[in-house]
This record gives structure tokens, sequence and C-alpha cells, in this order.
């Protein structure tokens, strides 16, 4: 009752600062936004602002998309600019990459890249080599979107990582978002791209949860394609990974800092063209290497990373062989222990790491 009294007594001004300060100890919680919804965000923000902008795909409109990435984007913008197809990949694709040699910018999804095989044709010799082959006259500006890598329990077919295999294509830009902020900033350039952009998402991701910076809840929020990201920084060995397993690596990177070793992780965003100049530099810095991807080894993303360090001059700094860790070199089987024993799991970059600096 004593302090009651006595904050009575105290003028207004006092007491009111008191519990302002009282009130405001706890900062206020992070924004927290999943891959799914930082997608659909990205793209309901470039379909407001550019009326050539539709996207056409397998359910992506009264569905509201196999994996919801485009939930209530149909009932916002209309049959004209949300354009459910038939299951025919080579026929929508040569409709996108036609509309967009008209004048639009189309986003092409494929419920599965895996189910891309179907359009490469498109993809390949139609959207990839016209402006090259126009001499600069006929711009083909479309993004082509969709789940790659391996998912859960979906076997041999439906579990590939295209990385590689558009990283391949001059003409082709190629980009792979890890967390909410990558699909947004990514998604948002790729549509703005005067190229064609191949975009590969990993399904597993979808649901994930991420802090959102606030600069990336702004409608003018970009990440420049071609630009890597250093999501840890560390003095021991650079890891250099892309999607998914840039997790792994900062999970590996978590447990091994107990120990003393610290790792530089790279997310690499954007798969063609690479970002070499920011894994060089690292290189520079730890001496060590290990490169990390769901894809398969022979010709993959890591063997073209080792490649260009080999070529350049970050070579002369390591001080041991760059490793590689990848997924088995076999299709992946559909039985859930072998199919966790064909994708690199946090031990296996741990491991890696490990050999690399010889402990």
């Amino acid at each position: 009752m004593a302090v009651v009294s006595g904050l009575v007594r105290r003028p207004l001004e006092q007491v009111s600062g008191l519990l302002r300060r009282r009130f405001h100890r706890t900062a206020p919680a992070a924004l927290q936004v999943t891959v799914r919804e930082a997608l659909n965000q990205g793209m309901d923000e470039e379909l407001e602002r550019d009326e050539k902008v539709f996207l056409l795909g397998e359910e992506v409109a009264q569905y509201d998309g196999a994996y919801k990435v485009s939930r209530g984007l149909w009932k916002k913008y209309g049959d004209k600019r949300i354009i459910d197809t038939p299951i025919s990949e080579m026929g929508f694709a040569g409709i996108a990459v036609g509309a967009a040699m008209a004048g639009l910018r189309p986003i092409c999804e494929f419920m599965t890249f895996n189910f891309s095989m179907q359009a490469i044709d498109q993809v390949i010799n139609s959207a990839a080599k016209t402006y090259y082959m126009s001499g600069g006259l006929q711009p083909v500006p479309i993004v082509f979107r969709g789940p790659n890598g391996a998912s859960a329990g979906v076997a041999a077919q439906h579990s590939q990582c295209f990385a590689a295999w558009y990283g391949h294509c001059p003409g082709l830009k190629v980009v792979s978002p890890w967390n909410s902020e990558d699909a947004k900033g990514l998604i948002k350039s790729a549509i703005r791209d005067n190229n064609p952009v191949v975009m590969l998402e990993n399904e597993l991701m979808y649901g994930v949860p991420f802090e959102f910076p606030s600069e990336a809840q702004s409608k003018d929020f970009l990440i420049p394609i071609g630009k890597a990201k250093i999501e840890r920084q560390g003095t021991h060995i650079t890891v250099v990974s892309h999607s998914r397993p840039v997790g792994h690596c900062l999970e590996a990177a978590t447990v091994l800092s107990k120990e003393g070793i610290e790792c530089e992780v790279i997310n690499m965003r954007t798969i063609r063209p690479m970002d070499i100049e920011t894994i060089e530099a690292s290189v520079i810095k730890t001496n060590h290497l290990v490169t990390v991807e769901g894809g398969w080894p022979q010709f993959g993303v890591g063997a073209e990373i080792c490649a260009r360090i080999m070529e350049g001059p970050a070579f002369n700094f390591l001080d041991a062989p760059a490793v590689r860790v990848t997924g088995a070199d076999v299709p992946m089987p559909y039985a859930k222990i072998l199919e966790d024993n064909s994708v690199p799991q946090v031990k296996d970059i741990i491991f890696a790491i490990k050999k690399t600096l010889n402990i």
C-alpha cells in the first residue's frame, strides 16, 4: 500500500514515464513468414504492379496451386491473369514462351520440375536461345518456377535436382532460394528480368517459417540475380550451398562452433550466373572449401564451383583439396532409410568439413 500511495503522490508525468519504461522492455517479436507465403506475396505484388504479368500452370487457379503457392490470386485477378492449363507441359510452356515473345510477362509453373522434362525443348530451344538468335531484337521475359529436388517418399521420377541441367545452358538465368527472404526477392527480380529465368524452389521448404526482415516487407524489395549471400561468417572453412541444404550447413556450423571450428556458410541464391567472386574471397580467407548440394555428383553445381576455384586466383590459397557433399549417384530409392542415405544430412557435412580440415 505504501508503494501505491507513493505513486499516487508523484507527479503524473513521472508515473506515466515509469509505466512506459516497464511496458517497452520486451522487443517486438520478429515477423515470421513461410516460403510459400513469401512466394505468394512476391507474385501478388508483381501482378498488381504490371498488368502484363500473368500466371499459368496446372491447378494454379481454382485449386490455389498444388502446393497452395498461388492461394487467393485467382479470386483477386480472375481467369485472364491466373490460368489453369491441361496436363500438357509442352503445350502450356509453349503458350507461355509465345506470350513472352509477344510482350507479356508469364510465370509458368511446373507442378514439379521433374515434369519440365516434358517441356525442355520450349525452355532450352525456344526461351533460352531466341534473344541470341534474333540478334538482341526479341527478348523472352518469362519465369519457369516450381518445386525442384528431392521431396519425401516420391521415389526416382519425382526427386531430381535440375540445378546443373538448367545451369548448363547459356541464355537462361537460374535461381535457387532457401528462405522466405530469398523467395520473395528472387521471384520479384525474376519477373522483372527481360531474360528467361528458371526458379528452382523446394517442396519441403514451402511450409517452413523464417524471420522476415522489415526491408523484405516492402513492395520494392528485390534480390539481385547473380549475387550470393554469406549467411554465417567464419574463418576456418568455406561451405557453399543452395536451396534446402543451406539450412543443413548452418546446423552443421552451429555444431562445429562448439568444437572451435568456425564455418563461413554461403547461400548461393543464383546458380547461373554464378557469384564466383564471393566464393573466391571467402576461400582466400579460410583456405578450405566444401560444397553441398542435393543433386547428383557428376557434372554438378559443386563440380563447377571446384573447377572455377581451381582455375582462378583462390586455388593458390587452398591448404587442402576441396570436398563435395552431394546426393548419391543413384536414382532416388523409395524406402525411407535408403532415401535418407541418398541425400546429404547434417552428419555428412560435418564429416566432410572435418575431413577437409584433417581433424
